[in-house]
């Protein structure tokens, strides 16, 4: 596979920005194979994902951040995050309980549908821990209480640091992230929820539904903030429910899509697509 660049900016929109960034591939003899941009005009910022070969680029791979940085990024007062394709994200999974998100994942991986590596599971409890050895990736448990969570958060970013962790995936974890590990993570936490919230709180949303009678159920990918499953959204799908539908089918329906919905979240996240802004996010396709 020919190695890519692969840079992610926005920055207030002016004339020219366009124009001079793809100048500064194509003059150092960067092959362009995807380009997208958006205007958002309500807060007049531009939004852009350029993907370039490095096979014949003439500045070093190592130097292309800091050029880029003193040639433009000033200039523009660009916010920009480049990434390169032979560099793989290295992603934590976080679960409690519930199976369907991990296996899920996992089998995508095995089947090498993502070019990520997975160092590690955590949990905060044993029962996945199968799961995990039958797919040969190491499991960590940190049973956790209210006394405890701190001082097992900390144990817990100190082997993310260790492994090099880009990203986490929370793959129905029960438990609330702490404002610090989401601090050192800032849009690279990613989780899953029924999208009945707020409508439907509580830990039986799917029986709440039921017993309103939706006739949609859904659910929602999003980057984790201090703020409880309000951060920027990356992907929401939904299914429809008729009154022949039992709480049963209600659960089943909504894990098969919690499972699909946080897949494409992630692979969103794996292949750069995902621009985080305020609390959006622009999905380049």
């Amino acid at each position: 596979m020919m190695t890519t660049a692969k840079l992610l900016l926005h920055c207030p929109d002016k004339p020219g920005i366009l124009a001079e960034v793809t100048d500064f591939i194509t003059v150092n003899k960067g092959n362009i194979i995807y380009l997208d941009q958006y205007v958002d005009h309500v807060e007049n910022i531009f939004f852009m994902r350029i993907e370039w070969e490095l096979k014949d680029f003439l500045v070093p791979q190592e130097k292309i951040e800091d050029y880029f940085r003193t040639l433009y990024a000033q200039k523009y007062e660009m916010d920009f995050r480049l990434y390169f394709s032979d560099v793989k994200p290295r992603m934590a999974i976080f679960v409690s309980k519930l199976s369907h998100c991990l296996f899920d994942m996992l089998a995508r991986y095995t089947a090498g549908e993502w070019n990520v590596e997975i160092p590690l599971i955590i949990s905060n409890h044993p029962d996945l821990q199968h799961v995990a050895e039958r797919f040969g990736i190491p499991f960590y448990l940190f049973p956790i209480t209210k006394e405890t969570k701190e001082e097992q958060e900390r144990k817990e970013m100190e082997l993310l640091a260790k492994h090099k962790i880009t990203f986490i995936v929370l793959a129905r974890y029960m438990q609330v992230i702490s404002e610090q590990m989401i601090n050192a993570y800032p849009n690279k936490i990613i989780n899953i929820h029924h999208s009945f919230l707020p409508a439907f709180v509580g830990a039986k949303p799917y029986h709440a539904a039921f017993q309103r009678g939706v006739k949609i159920i859904g659910a929602t990918s999003h980057y984790v903030t201090t703020e409880l499953d309000a951060g920027p959204i990356i992907e929401q799908d939904v299914v429809r429910i008729t009154h022949k539908d039992s709480i049963e089918d209600l659960v089943n329906k909504g894990k098969d899509l919690e499972k699909i919905v946080l897949s494409r979240a992630v692979q969103k996240h794996i292949e750069r697509k995902v621009l985080a802004y305020k609390n959006k996010t622009v999905i380049f396709s």
